[in-house]
């Protein structure tokens, strides 16, 4: 099962990067001889979708390693790092296009109009969004059936790479079509984008950020732990609950009253019981250590 989990992040994450170095090229191309530069600051960004396609293969493989006498909890984290460190990567990458467009505003208010791009500026702007579109439905479809945050974390870059494309491309349209005058419509454009890719960076680092400060799981899904414990036959009570997350998978712990008058074999296959019930909603690999105690009276 992790074998085959392992090998569809790769295909995916091979794909990616092949498509990635490909559109690095050629907006490098479009940008220097298309007389693009919003086009120049996209090859950019996507040089940095390649970067963590990178980050990507190497911390997946290492995520899927058995628990060891090192990480008795298992190396789930390591793809938790992974995510934070795409979703650092995808904030500097708006920032660098923010800053990179408010110096060409800059230029272009103050009579410095750049020259006007060319079509093969505008043709590879526009198979861009088109490629990066369907990377990112691809890629997104495969995180989510795999649950894994740093595959989906790829693709809203890929996303964000496409949406910085449509940005261009209404730069680059507007430069050619409607004169001089309206050539700001390029860096405009690439900083309206870099808005979006820096919320983008942002909610991606910001449950990584809480899992690694050991941030408890939601409100929601205590309740829904608490919900299947006592629909366990046996369990009367359950108090001093914490529970985190371990990469994709989840830890918990927790204190179960019983009656005090059964044997401690019955007491153990009431355990055993719920173990498995919250096994069946959370996945075989969750972390789960239960206090059993007799109930008061």
């Amino acid at each position: 099962m992790a074998d085959r989990r392992e090998k569809r992040i790769y295909k995916v994450t091979l794909a990616g990067s092949i498509l990635n170095l490909i559109l690095v090229i050629l907006k490098f191309l479009a940008g220097i001889f298309g007389r693009s530069s919003a086009l120049v600051a996209d090859a950019v960004h996507s040089l940095t979708d390649f970067a963590t396609d990178i980050i990507v293969v190497i911390f997946v493989k290492i995520s899927g390693k058995p628990r060891d006498a090192d990480h008795e909890y298992g190396h789930g984290k390591y793809e938790t790092f992974a995510t934070l460190v795409v979703g650092f990567i995808l904030l500097a990458a708006g920032i660098g296009l923010m800053v990179d467009g408010g110096e060409h505003v800059w230029k272009s208010l103050h009579g410095e109009h750049p020259a006007a791009p060319t079509c093969f500026a505008l043709l590879i702007a526009l198979v861009s969004i088109i490629s990066k579109e369907i990377m990112y439905r691809v890629t997104i479809k495969v995180g989510r059936e795999e649950n894994s945050s740093v595959v989906c974390a790829n693709a809203w870059h890929h996303r964000s790479d496409a949406i910085s494309s449509l940005g261009t491309l209404i730069g680059v349209g507007g430069a050619m079509f409607l004169g001089e005058n309206w050539r700001i419509l390029d860096p405009v454009a690439a900083m309206l984008v870099s808005l979006f890719i820096i919320k983008s960076g942002w909610d991606i680092m910001r449950p990584c950020i809480n899992e690694l400060l050991e941030g408890s799981l939601s409100a929601d899904v205590q309740d829904e732990i608490r919900r299947i414990v006592l629909g366990v036959q046996g369990a009367e009570q359950i108090h001093n609950l914490r529970t985190r997350r371990v990469g994709n998978d989840v830890a918990m712990d927790f204190h179960v009253k019983m009656d005090g008058g059964i044997t401690l074999r019955e007491a153990h296959s009431i355990a055993t019981a719920i173990e498995i019930e919250l096994r069946k909603k959370f996945g075989h690999k969750a972390m789960i250590n239960i206090h059993m105690e007799p109930i008061d009276g």
